[in-house]
């Protein structure tokens, strides 16, 4: 298969456009030239369009198996590629959860019949099923929920997280708040039904407290760390403090965009876990971005059907999609002035290829794999619910003018989402990770 791409504004690392050609054959760029002239299969007139490296999107839950209703495989990559996000890695809180061979072996047999974008799966951890952490392959690494969000998974005793760091090498990523925190302050708040004590209840001290956990675990056995969904300005803190060389930290764009004035519009639409906080929080974890304290930026991608939502607090369940956003949300900010483009491209292309050591993605480069996206810059369009790709058939961004649209969205050099529809037939390949 040869696609040549002609008349593109090419992304380089250094933030930097160059106008030219891109051929892609055999799933890898061959060639990057001010112009090519060639025969192809098919050939995409770019029009001087911005062509990015395809983004890696590192925390996604895509409720497959188990939670179908919400959303599955097909449904999550086909709203992943339509957001411009070529790859994907999925979390394990699933119904049965992923903690063993049987139940990841399943989802990649299931991610190779119906996933439209490359695909990778974490491991959960237990209290009890070390060995199978360590041993299980491939995974991009062990997710461990420290603080309990959706699903069975939660190992929040000190003894168990001590012996999880101890024993291995894998990356162990985690949603760190702190267990015993939440339920002292669900009796506290007890009998507020309003959605914005979901905040209060799970405060910031709640995150606080298991990051330090975490860290100072990771500091004492030298383990690889990665910490999810930062959410605190105290966090960006501490780790501008001491961040070891063998952590890194994400965001997501609901906690860059989204704060607790939010609850008075959205209501349930923007609970999730951790929860949206201050606007001095926002700015400091736009900081913590640009500073280079946070590494790479996720979704967290976490969808409930809206039946689900209209529950009264409690029973309204946390998380919100945002897979088919995160770029057009990012590149606007950009355009703003908030950020640059290489930036956008280390945050969200190769910073978590990186991270979690997945070669050959992530850059515009001769010979690297070709997973590209050509965005239009230069039209706003808002979010529309019943535009949205995924399952739920709603956005937490609905009615936000946003540009840097996905006009193609290019998996393995074959072109699988095209100006508003999926191509039938092409799927993705499961991710690879360097040890």
């Amino acid at each position: 298969m040869k696609l040549l791409i002609k008349n593109a504004q090419i992304a380089r690392i250094d933030g930097s456009t160059v106008e030219g050609d891109v051929l892609c054959e055999n799933g890898r760029i061959a060639k990057i030239e001010s112009s090519i002239d060639t025969s192809a299969d098919e050939t995409i007139d770019a029009a001087g369009r911005l062509l990015l490296p395809g983004v890696i999107d590192p925390q996604v839950h895509f409720r497959e198996p188990g939670n179908e209703h919400k959303e599955g495989l097909a449904s999550g990559s086909r709203a992943a590629v339509r957001g411009g996000v070529t790859s994907f890695l999925e979390m394990p809180n699933t119904n049965p959860p992923t903690t063993d061979q049987a139940a990841l072996d399943r989802k990649l047999q299931l991610a190779a019949e119906k996933s439209v974008a490359n695909y990778g799966f974490f491991i959960g951890a237990t209290p009890d099923n070390l060995e199978e952490i360590n041993s299980v392959y491939p995974v991009c690494g062990i997710k461990i929920f420290m603080g309990s969000s959706t699903g069975t998974l939660l190992v929040n005793r000190r003894a168990d997280l001590d012996r999880i760091f101890a024993n291995g090498t894998r990356l162990i990523a985690v949603h760190a708040e702190d267990e015993a925190r939440i339920e002292e302050r669900k009796k506290e708040f007890a009998g507020r039904t309003d959605y914005a004590v979901h905040s209060e209840i799970r405060d910031n001290q709640c995150a606080v407290l298991a990051t330090e956990l975490a860290l100072e675990l990771s500091k004492k056995y030298q383990r690889r760390l990665h910490i999810l969904h930062m959410s605190t300005h105290e966090e960006v803190e501490i780790l501008r403090q001491d961040k070891p060389a063998w952590v890194t930290a994400e965001v997501i764009p609901n906690h860059l965009l989204l704060n607790v004035s939010d609850y008075e519009k959205k209501g349930s639409l923007v609970q999730m876990n951790p929860p949206i906080r201050q606007v001095e929080d926002n700015e400091a974890l736009w900081q913590g971005l640009r500073d280079g304290i946070i590494d790479f930026i996720a979704t967290d991608h976490a969808p409930h059907t809206l039946e689900e939502k209209s529950q009264p607090y409690p029973k309204s369940p946390a998380g919100m999609p945002g897979v088919e956003t995160s770029l057009p949300l990012m590149l606007t900010e950009m355009k703003k002035g908030r950020c640059d483009l290489a930036q956008i491209q280390k945050w969200m292309c190769y910073g978590p290829a990186e991270g979690y050591r997945i070669p050959n993605k992530g850059k515009i480069l001769e010979g690297w794999d070709a997973d590209l996206t050509l965005v239009d810059m230069d039209n706003a369009k808002p979010v529309r619910n019943e535009e949205v790709f995924s399952r739920v058939g709603w956005s937490p961004y609905e009615g936000r003018e946003l540009v840097g649209w996905p006009i193609y969205t290019i998996v393995g050099g074959r072109v699988v989402f095209d100006q508003g529809k999926i191509r039938q037939g092409i799927l993705g390949s499961a991710l690879t990770f360097d040890a």
